[in-house]
């Protein structure tokens, strides 16, 4: 395989650059040129396409976002846009596709499969709900982005003795809002693996009220609902007054920790291997610290749930 194709899709998540760096440069050193697909896709079916180097990357490992920029394609849902994306990607002269995303980029990157292209997918999310790898590049980076949020929400929280309630990304998966909630302190985390126990959480309040505490913390995931309506049932049940915070998009950005630069540097590497060894139809990911690869239709059969055990730490410690 001489010329590999690469594109960054869905969601952007610190981190990405780094595995397109990683990407280019092994394949220069195995012998092949890369080409980069700009916004998804999208950028497929448009033909959007631009010759990257080691050169085209170079100072690129430390910063946010994606150079090779991200959207979402309605069109490539369609059996006429994928087949015209196909299209283009052979005229190009690519022989194989590094998709770097999460399961809705997986998901086009298994059609790509089925109809015969070589593809490798990268997991690249904040959600870090990918099943088959212990974490998505960008987790890492969001969940200390969340973290130094919280540790200066608490300030202001201790300060004015108030409940704050933080709500964080993470769609329907609550692995930042656990992670974020042990790490900060929280004294509950609202999770849509669990189901929302308003009597315990008034409980905790009302327990740490007792004892002298100035202030209280909650961690919300976004799934769950809004931080507003947890808010409004706390004051109703309680007549404390609270304080939101949504995070939000502050979550994406900034630069991959060294852990989010390693991984990245570490799976669009193995991407590459596995391409030109005539592998496809494989997502690359960390279990234990190995690198290992699994078929992308086990992993978008699958669903990754949280750690009980880490649930559990999180609501001890909570007293």
């Amino acid at each position: 395989m001489k010329t590999i194709g690469v594109l960054t899709s869905g969601g952007d998540a610190p981190g990405m650059n780094a595995a397109i760096r990683a990407v280019v440069r092994k394949a220069q050193k195995l012998g092949a040129e890369v080409i980069g697909v700009a916004r998804g896709y999208a950028g497929l079916i448009q033909g959007d396409f631009r010759r990257l180097t080691s050169s085209t990357v170079a100072d690129t490992i430390h910063r946010g976002g994606t150079i090779l920029l991200t959207a979402r394609s309605e069109e490539f849902l369609t059996e006429a846009g994928r087949a015209r994306a196909l299209e283009n990607a052979r005229r190009e002269g690519m022989e194989g596709l590094i998709v770097i995303g999460g399961d809705g980029s997986f998901r086009g990157a298994l059609h790509l499969h089925k109809k015969g292209f070589p593809v490798i997918g990268v997991p690249a999310t904040i959600d870090n709900d990918i099943p088959g790898t212990d974490y998505a590049i960008g987790f890492d980076t969001a969940l200390n982005t969340a973290v130094e949020a919280i540790n200066k929400i608490r300030d202001t929280a201790t300060s004015h003795e108030r409940i704050f309630i933080i709500e964080v990304m993470g769609r329907g998966s609550g692995q930042l809002a656990l992670a974020a909630g042990l790490a900060g302190g929280a004294e509950s985390i609202l999770i849509p693996e669990r189901p929302i126990d308003y009597d315990e959480i008034v409980n905790r309040l009302e327990k740490g009220r007792k004892r002298g505490k100035l202030h209280s913390i909650i961690v919300v995931a976004e799934g769950v609902g809004s931080a507003l309506e947890v808010s409004k049932e706390i004051a109703r049940r309680t007549a404390l007054e609270s304080r939101v915070t949504i995070l939000g998009h502050i979550q994406r950005g900034g630069n991959p920790t060294a852990f989010d630069r390693i991984l990245a540097s570490r799976l669009g590497a193995r991407a590459v291997e596995l391409l030109v060894s005539g592998i496809s139809g494989k997502m690359v990911g960390i279990r234990e610290n190995r690198i290992v690869d699994v078929d992308l239709e086990e992993v978008l059969a699958g669903k990754k749930d949280i750690d009980q055990e880490v649930y559990e730490l999180a609501n001890d410690l909570a007293l």
